[in-house]
């Protein structure tokens, strides 16, 4: 591959000793650094490039350091579970620059007391093929590798490698995986394992069992790299230990299994099912089940496609005349800043979208709730001008936040109505938003930024946003109730939001209060939303209006103005005497509904958000010191000071999202 690329080499080093086991690891590295002094003082390069993990790659580090050649480490930082932790992490006090992947490999090298200034967090240089790839003819590759009868999506690619700290478990492990995949019935590209110790016992294991002469089985040693992009991009599924599944596949949403502990510490997209103590030949035939034929959202937590241009910069930002001696940041470590190559502060942000029954919004949100830039514009009426719009919003978000140096790290929405969030579909809208049922908005956005995409019901957005940046900040059990256009909340229980059964959970406008109160659009009636949203305020409203009791000395409405829930309240500061009967009302309904949220959930606080709530927040107290038990009398009751939740509810889906699962 090497030669293909045209590199003009100089020099060519036989260093790997066969035997594939701990000694002739050993002995590999002996014997290249017997080897590389004599290369090193013929070539005098100006910086070494060091890549990964591997035993082959310490030699190089090693040699490099002691006859005083600058080295730049790439992919340090990263935590996976095997010796190789142990090997990047000693390249990592070895080298004297570093260019990292991910945020937390970026804190993993400033805890090791490595110099920020030396840090450069790029992303995974084959990202920047990889994003550009999976459009490219692929079908070709397919037949030739598993042959002409095999469909995209419909075989696997199975990759697994020796954990040399535990060799017997991992050919037994191997011995499964073979035996599920036989059992699976799919077909199957199966490429050998590494050259570490225990390789040749697991090639053995493949050999008993057939498995180059299996009809469903394509056993392989190697494939070029742009080909084997395709195969994983176009996989049902991959199986294995690589750390090509949890990080590089992720690009392209393909199911992974990873079985062990070879990758335990790797940060991982939601494609990838971790399968940690793969013991039984039916855990992990059901593991294949559960993944196989699935798409995931793609996922940029190992780059952006932008890896090479900015590493190109920093090398060529090295100062060749500065000294060479390293210098360590002992603790304390500095703050978490994260810098691109011209040392410009990169903040992390998410695309927040707010489908509104009016607006649409979308905002670029920072890591600590500030909304950098807002976009607004009329919700359209239909499906097809209202997807567009997002995705042509969100576009240009993601375009000027590269100018306001934010990195986005994945889009959040919130929406009305009720939402599948685990296949990010809205299952039915209000109806202030028209053909809005069964939409899949994670799809569309996912496919069009490439970034991972979040959707939720606007009222668990509320409780989401405050459980980040509000009042909820911290506790365990609170419940969020927004008075706005209609009545929602969210529930937050145990630090987590309660979604329900079918996704219907925190419905909390649709208490029912009054068993012969006013017709609700939900087409019950008596339900809190019937006397204390904005559209029922605006209904009492218009009746006053009607009857020439709404407006009093010091009051007007302009023949073109709607008459709505503002001029109810207006007129009942101004001492409208039916008016005020009616908030009261509203907000004794509300109060009711928060008496049942406290004997039902009995959290430890209650917050009022939306436009309204600064107007029942008082008869909502005075409704719980009548009505309620004792024991929750004293629950606090307060008004959300969060201007935006439902943005900033949406981004914090993408900043607090916990990639890691377990199976």
């Amino acid at each position: 591959m090497i030669e293909q690329d045209d590199f003009d080499i100089n020099t060519r080093l036989h260093t790997i000793v066969r035997g594939e086991d701990e000694a002739a690891m050993v002995e590999s590295v002996g014997l290249a650094l017997v080897k590389l002094p004599d290369v090193l003082n013929r070539l005098k390069p100006d910086i070494m490039i060091v890549h990964g993990d591997r035993f082959d790659a310490l030699a190089l580090a090693t040699s490099a350091a002691l006859m005083n050649i600058r080295i730049l480490h790439i992919e340090g930082g990263e935590v996976s579970g095997t010796i190789d932790d142990s090997i990047r992490h000693a390249i990592t006090k070895l080298a004297h620059y570093h260019v990292c992947c991910t945020r937390s490999a970026e804190q993993h090298l400033i805890s090791m007391c490595e110099d920020h200034d030396r840090i450069l967090l790029a992303g995974c240089p084959s990202y920047d093929k990889l994003l550009s790839a999976k459009n490219k003819d692929y079908m070709s590759i397919i037949r030739m590798w598993l042959g002409d009868d095999v469909k995209p999506k419909d075989y696997i690619v199975a990759l697994q490698h020796p954990v040399t700290t535990d060799i017997k478990h991992s050919i037994k492990m191997f011995e499964l995986t073979l035996d599920a995949l036989t059992s699976f019935n799919k077909r199957t590209l199966v490429l050998f394992p590494n050259i570490d110790a225990g390789s040749k016992e697991m090639v053995r294991v493949m050999r008993k069992k057939g498995i180059e002469h299996h009809p469903n089985f394509r056993a392989v040693k190697h494939v070029p790299f742009d080909q084997f992009i395709q195969l994983v991009a176009h996989a049902g599924c991959m199986i294995g230990n690589s750390s090509c599944g949890v990080r590089e596949v992720g690009a392209f949403g393909t199911p992974v299994i990873n079985l062990g502990t070879r990758q335990i510490g790797r940060e991982t997209g939601e494609n990838v099912l971790h399968v940690r103590d793969a013991d039984t030949q039916d855990k992990i035939l059901q593991a294949l089940h559960l993944q196989f034929g699935k798409q995931y959202p793609c996922s940029k937590i190992y780059g952006d496609g932008n890896a090479v241009p900015r590493i190109l910069k920093f090398l060529k930002s090295i100062d060749l005349q500065e000294p060479l001696q390293k210098k360590f940041c002992f603790p304390p470590v500095k703050d978490n800043i994260s810098q691109d190559i011209d040392h410009i502060l990169e903040t992390l942000s998410a695309l927040a979208v707010d489908l509104g029954g009016t607006n649409l919004r979308v905002a670029i949100v920072s890591m600590k709730g500030e909304i950098v830039k807002k976009y607004t514009q009329f919700n359209p009426k239909t499906y097809e001008e209202r997807i567009n719009l997002i995705l042509q919003m969100c576009v240009e978000a993601a375009a000027e936040a590269v100018k306001l140096n934010c990195r986005i790290l994945g889009v959040g929405i919130s929406t009305g109505g009720r939402v599948n969030p685990r296949e990010g579909i809205v299952l039915h809208s209000t109806k202030l938003i028209q053909e809005w049922n069964s939409v899949d908005l994670r799809s569309p956005l996912s496919d069009t930024l490439h970034l991972p995409v979040w959707v939720d019901n606007d009222g668990n957005c509320a409780a989401l946003a405050e459980r980040k940046f509000g009042q909820g900040k911290g506790l365990e059990n609170f419940v969020t109730l927004i008075t706005g256009t209609g009545i929602g909340g969210g529930i937050i229980h145990q630090h987590e939001l309660i979604h329900g059964s079918s996704f219907c959970a925190a419905e909390l406008g649709h208490i029912v209060v009054s068993l012969d109160g006013p017709d609700c659009s939900c087409g019950s009636h008596g339900c809190i939303e019937a006397y204390a949203s904005g559209m029922a305020l605006q209904r009492e409203a218009k009746k006053l209006h009607d009857e020439d009791q709404l407006l009093v000395e010091g009051m007007s409405v302009p023949k073109d103005e709607a008459v709505g829930a503002l001029h109810l309240i207006q007129a009942a500061k101004l001492g409208n005497a039916k008016a005020q009967s009616i908030l009261r009302t509203a907000g004794t309904a509300l109060g009711l509904g928060v008496v049942n949220i406290l004997h039902t959930m009995n959290p430890s606080l209650v917050i009022l958000s939306g436009v309204l709530a600064s107007h029942y927040i008082h008869t909502v107290k005075d409704i719980i010191r009548q009505q309620a038990l004792s024991s929750v009398q004293d629950v606090d009751v307060v008004v959300s000071d969060l201007v935006e939740p439902a943005l900033l509810g949406a981004a914090s889906m993408v900043l607090d999202y916990t990639t890691r699962r377990i199976y």
